[in-house]
C-alpha cells in the first residue's frame, strides 16, 4: 500500500466533527421523503427535488440488499384495533414491491381481553403466558379468525390515487404452525396453551416462492387436531429461525429496548442484551417478551432482530431504510469496528469528508493524494458503511504526530463516534513512540479541548508543518500531551 513517507510533502490537513451541513438529517427524522415514497403516487411540490433525489439513491443499497430476503414482521392486536394497520398494510405493500418475502404473524391480546371483559369471564397469566381454558380458547379461534379477515382485507386494498394502487399481494394462511400444550408451569395447568412444535418450512417457503405474503395467527394445530392458544412472539421467533430469516422485526409499546435510565439502545448483541434480562425488574411489557426472543433467534441463525414502535408513524421503514434505524437492533455480531483503512475505503471515505471540504471546513485532497495515503487512514466502519475517519501524519524528528481529517457521519455524532476514533489514533501515536499529538481546525474547537488539548501557537508545531501552515486559513493549532505505553 502505497504511502508518502515524508512529511514535507503532506499538504495542510484540517479536523470537522460538528459543524458539516447535515445532508442526511431527513434520514434520522423521516421528514419529508421516507412518508412521501410510501404515500405519494407522484412527487408532493413541497419535497425538495435535490434532496428527494439524494435521499431516494442514499437508499438504493437498502433496495438491493433487501431483495428476495426473507423478513418476519410480527405485531400485537393494538396495531389493528388502533387502527394503525393501514399505515403499516402501506409499508408492508413498498416491502413485496421492492421483492421483499413476507411473513406476517399477528397477535389477538387486545381482542381476546376485550370479549372476555365482555363474557365477564375472568383470565389469568403465568410468566406473561394466559391461561387458556375452554372459554378463553373460544375466544381466541373467535377472534383471531376476525382479525385475520380484516388483515386480509386490508392486504388486497387496491384503490386508484393510494400506495395500494396496483398493489397484487396475495395473501396465504393456514395450517403451517404444528403446537404442542405447555403443561404445567409454576404449579399452574396452561390448558390450551401452547407452543410450537414445527414449522412447516416448506410449505411457507411454496407459498413465498409464488410471491405471496404468509399470515400467520396466533394459533397452532396438534395432530390430533387440537387447537392451542401460543404468544406471538413463540410463534414470530420460531418462523424466523425455522426459515434462516434476515430479519424479525417486533412492534411494540416502546421506542425499543431501554436502560434504567431510559437510553434507547439502538445497537445490542445477544451477551449485551442477556445482561440487560439477567437484571431483575429491569425489563417489562412487550421488552420483557421478545427480547428473550430476539436473543434465541440471534442465536440460533436470525441476521438481525429489530424491535421498533408501533405508535411511531413510519418505524418500519425509518428502521429498514435508514443507517440508524429508530428502535433497538439485536445482531449476532457488533455492528461497529475500528481498522485500518484500505485501497477499497476510499469511496467511503471520499463521501464522508466530501461535505466537509465543500463548505471549508477540511482542505480539499484529490482521490490521487488519498489513495497515495489511505495507509494512513483508519476508518470507523458501521454495518459495511463508512461512517467516520481520521488519519496520523507523523514528524519523527521531533517526536510529534498530526491527528487529520477526522470526520465522523452526521447521523452518528452525538453518540461517541469521534470520541472512539480519538482514542484510538492517540493509541497509535502512542504506540509508535510519539509524545504529542496536534491538531488544526477552523470549526472544532471546543470540542478538541473538552478531550484534552490546549491550544498553543503556529511557531510550536514541527518544522515541516510549521513551514506549510496556511495563513489565510487562520486555523487554530492545538496540542495534547501522550503518555508513554500502549
Amino acid at each position: 500500500m502505497a504511502r508518502r513517507g515524508r512529511a514535507i510533502h503532506i499538504e495542510p490537513q484540517e479536523t470537522a466533527i460538528s459543524k458539516a451541513p447535515d445532508k442526511n438529517a431527513h434520514k434520522a427524522s423521516g421528514d419529508p421523503v421516507p412518508v412521501a415514497l410510501a404515500t405519494a403516487t407522484r412527487r408532493p411540490r413541497s419535497v425538495n427535488p435535490e434532496h428527494f433525489i439524494e435521499w431516494f439513491q442514499s437508499v438504493t443499497p437498502y433496495i438491493h440488499a433487501f431483495r428476495g430476503r426473507t423478513f418476519v414482521i410480527a405485531f400485537g392486536g393494538e396495531v389493528v384495533s388502533e387502527g394503525r394497520f393501514v399505515g403499516l398494510n402501506h409499508h408492508l405493500n413498498l416491502l413485496a414491491a421492492l421483492g421483499v418475502r413476507l411473513v406476517v404473524v399477528h397477535g389477538a391480546r387486545a381482542q381476546i381481553d376485550a370479549r372476555l371483559r365482555e363474557l365477564r369471564h375472568a383470565t389469568s397469566y403465568v410468566r406473561g403466558l394466559r391461561v387458556t381454558d375452554d372459554m378463553t380458547l373460544s375466544c381466541a379461534k373467535e377472534t383471531s379468525g376476525r382479525l385475520r379477515v380484516e388483515i386480509e382485507a386490508m392486504l388486497s386494498m387496491g384503490l386508484p390515487n393510494s400506495p395500494m394502487a396496483g398493489a397484487d399481494i396475495r395473501v396465504s394462511s393456514g395450517n403451517f404452525v404444528t403446537a404442542k400444550p405447555i403443561g404445567i408451569l409454576d404449579g399452574v395447568d396452561l390448558q390450551h396453551t401452547g407452543e410450537v412444535r414445527k414449522i412447516d418450512v416448506a410449505a411457507i417457503r411454496d407459498r413465498l416462492n409464488f410471491g405471496e405474503l404468509v399470515l400467520l395467527s396466533p394459533l397452532g394445530f396438534s395432530a390430533t387436531g387440537e387447537v392451542f392458544n401460543i404468544a406471538l412472539e413463540n410463534i414470530a421467533e420460531a418462523t424466523a429461525v425455522a426459515l434462516g430469516a434476515d430479519k424479525l422485526i417486533f412492534m411494540m409499546d416502546k421506542p425499543g429496548v431501554t436502560n434504567r435510565r431510559g437510553t434507547l439502545q439502538r445497537e445490542l448483541t445477544p451477551n449485551q442484551a442477556q445482561k440487560l434480562i439477567a437484571k431483575d425488574g429491569s425489563l417489562d411489557g412487550d421488552t420483557a417478551l421478545y427480547l428473550p426472543c430476539a436473543v434465541r433467534a440471534c442465536q440460533q441463525g436470525v441476521k438481525r432482530v429489530h424491535l421498533i414502535s408501533r405508535h411511531t408513524p413510519g418505524a418500519l421503514l425509518l428502521e429498514l431504510f435508514t443507517h440508524t434505524g429508530v428502535g433497538t437492533m439485536v445482531s449476532p455480531d457488533p455492528m461497529e469496528t475500528l481498522r485500518d483503512a484500505k485501497i477499497d475505503d476510499i469511496g467511503g471515505v471520499v463521501r464522508l469528508i466530501e461535505p466537509l471540504e465543500e463548505d471549508g471546513t477540511l482542505v480539499k485532497r484529490g482521490r490521487d493524494l488519498l489513495e497515495r495515503e489511505i495507509g494512513r487512514f483508519m476508518v470507523m466502519e458501521h454495518d459495511r458503511m463508512i461512517v467516520g475517519c481520521a488519519a496520523l501524519y507523523p514528524f519523527s524528528e521531533d517526536r510529534a504526530a498530526e491527528l487529520a481529517c477526522l470526520a465522523v457521519n452526521p447521523e452518528f455524532r452525538g453518540r461517541g463516534a469521534g470520541v472512539r476514533l480519538l482514542e484510538a489514533i492517540e493509541g497509535r501515536a502512542r504506540r509508535r513512540g510519539f509524545r504529542k499529538l496536534f491538531v488544526l481546525t477552523t470549526r472544532a474547537e471546543h470540542w478538541f479541548v473538552e478531550h484534552g488539548f490546549v491550544e498553543t501557537d503556529v511557531d510550536e508545531l514541527p518544522r515541516g508543518k510549521r513551514e506549510m501552515y496556511n495563513y489565510q486559513r487562520r486555523s487554530v493549532v492545538l496540542t495534547k500531551k501522550l503518555r508513554a505505553g500502549s
